[in-house]
């Protein structure tokens, strides 16, 4: 991973934590309901997640209680728009930008000298089948902060109070009391230390809960689309629900993204543009065995590539070149299905969300696209680093830097 890490291509928004932010988060932890972490010093997400506690934890998800019940820990304002390595919803993200939003200014006050521990209440306390997912909707996030600072403020002006009343100014009692909590606390008087709840609606989303699942519940009928097998032959057991189910390896489910208007692809335009070019030289990548020239040159330069495609098998050659032979074909046979010609994975990969969906339906789409056909690398970095990450390291010395290059200059 030293190869990204060099090209600020790996969690390079992520923030350093040490000192006395060390203690605040153990104490975040510890109030969540977790144990604390012997770490020293550790980076974090725009949710506070780190990967060097999970590694430790041996848990990825060490910020949940349970699948159904996510939190997020606010330790410095710098979180503001460090974007979430490893969301557990596809809207973790937006969640963030909604606390910020509102309480930003509350939020830079109070990381002063303390921290926010966030509860994402959906009313959900256990999972206990996968179609519970869509009881998800009205999302309330909550606020808890460290050292109870919001109940020491108030006890502090009640204090302050009780000394104004009668002639309590002259009682040394209430003077001990009142300097020991500034002591303590600082002068709590003034600061704003309640931040109110901030209700959110969820629409189509992803969770990782039982595996991975997609609700898509924004079209024609809901769609869900289950990335483990095993839950997904338990869901389909259900016969209440009125909902689509699908496995995310199953033929039909792109036919059926295609005729609701969620997915479309115009063919004859994507062969003279970049993505479908990278698509390509990801695609030949994989073919190129036994060669005397690095692959990133074999990619990079027409002559090579060329060369190269006609020394790999006819089979893989069909599978490189296969939009370019159903374009000629389909000139000869307007009747030509294109699924019948290009493989089925680039035949998926060359799809792309429907013009007509939101800008948050269309980045969940193209979540749901790079996993089905992880074969756009650039995308595949976009909309699912972790994904890429571990694709990555399977990769030839010289692909890596082919693949670098590509995100690097956006083709």
């Amino acid at each position: 991973m030293q190869k990204l890490i060099k090209a600020n291509l790996y969690r390079s928004e992520s923030i350093s934590i040490n000192g006395k932010l060390v203690e605040r988060y153990n104490k975040c932890l510890v109030k969540l309901g977790f144990t604390k972490t012997k770490l020293t010093s550790f980076s974090i997400d725009g949710v506070g997640w780190s990967p060097e506690i999970a590694e430790e934890k041996n848990e990825l998800f060490y910020l949940n209680n349970g699948e159904a019940n996510t939190h997020a820990i606010i330790i410095t304002p710098l979180q503001k728009g460090v974007p979430v390595y490893n969301p557990f919803h596809s809207f973790d993200a937006e969640l963030m930008k909604a606390v910020f939003k509102k309480h930003g200014d509350f939020i830079n006050d109070i990381t002063r000298d303390a921290a926010v521990c966030l509860d994402f209440d959906q009313k959900i306390d256990v999972f206990y089948e996968p179609l519970d997912v869509l009881k998800y909707k009205d999302i309330v996030i909550k606020f808890h902060l460290i050292n109870d600072l919001n109940k020491a403020k108030a006890e502090q002006l009640k204090l302050i109070e009780e000394f104004n009343r009668d002639q309590n100014f002259i009682d040394e009692g209430i003077h001990q009391k009142i300097l020991a909590s500034a002591k303590k606390y600082g002068d709590l008087r003034k600061r704003n230390l309640h931040l109110e709840e901030i209700s959110f609606t969820t629409d189509s989303f992803y969770t990782k809960a039982f595996g991975g699942i997609f609700v898509l519940r924004d079209f024609v009928k809901p769609i869900l689309i289950f990335e483990n097998e095993k839950t997904y032959k338990e869901a389909i057991n259900d016969t209440i629900h009125d909902v689509l189910m699908y496995h995310i390896s199953h033929q039909e489910l792109i036919e059926k993204l295609i005729s609701y208007n969620i997915i479309e692809a115009d063919l004859e335009e994507e062969v003279s543009k970049k993505r479908y070019h990278r698509i390509q030289k990801y695609t030949m990548s994989s073919y190129l065995k036994e060669i005397i020239h690095p692959i990133k040159d074999i990619l990079q330069d027409p002559i090579l590539f060329k060369s190269y495609l006609n020394k790999i098998d006819i089979k893989a050659r069909k599978k490189v070149m296969g939009l370019e032979l159903f374009l000629d074909k389909k000139q000869i046979s307007k009747s030509l299905k294109a699924k019948n010609v290009i493989d089925e994975e680039l035949f998926v990969a060359l799809h792309k969300p429907h013009s007509s969906l939101k800008p948050n339906h269309q980045d969940l789409i193209w979540y749901l696209l790079v996993n089905v056909a992880p074969k756009d690398i650039l995308f595949l970095y976009w909309y699912d680093k972790e994904q890429f990450y571990n694709v990555f390291k399977t990769l030839e010395d010289s692909t890596q830097d082919w693949v670098i290059e590509t995100i690097c200059n956006n083709f």
